[in-house]
């Protein structure tokens, strides 16, 4: 199991490495998004995760202490798990081109390590866990990174 330096690091410096190898036409194994759509929708949970983005709690409060639990668990989020934030239909991509996306994410990772190493015991709300520290945040999106590069064929 790694720990949360480990997926810190994982995050910061190896992620946008690994999908900067994936084609745009690389086909999902499940979900309807695309390549670059996964993308920008890991750059909108990014900045929920550093508190650029506010978003409203959509778990009730009795169930917060079960959705931690999964949350700093190993077990993986289920393919096609549903997002009720998320429309049935990607949304249209922002950017013209994969890697300007993968700029955008690098960008944001940058943004979130930042504003935790700036205000320590800083604590954000994420729709689904509650309010979570800097080792919460790191454990969902490694979590959520890696859920979705399963999705495009990477183990792991």
């Amino acid at each position: 199991m790694e720990n949360i330096q480990e997926k810190a690091h994982f995050l910061a410096k190896e992620y946008t490495a690994k999908l900067k190898t994936l084609q745009p036409e690389t086909p999902q194994l499940w979900g309807k998004m695309n390549v670059q759509q996964m993308i920008e929708h890991m750059s909108d949970y990014v900045r929920i995760a550093s508190g650029k983005s506010i978003v409203p709690s959509v778990t009730p409060e009795e169930n917060i202490p079960k959705m931690q639990g999964f949350l700093m668990s190993e077990k993986p989020f289920r393919e096609n798990t549903p997002n009720v934030l998320m429309s049935d239909t990607p949304i249209p991509v922002r950017h013209a081109t994969q890697e300007a996306s993968i700029h955008e994410l690098q960008q944001e990772l940058d943004y979130f390590f930042e504003a935790y190493e700036k205000e320590k015991g800083k604590k954000i709300p994420s729709p689904f866990f509650g309010e979570l520290n800097y080792e919460m945040q790191v454990q969902l999106l490694h979590k959520h990174a890696w859920h979705h590069l399963r999705q495009f064929g990477f183990g792991g």
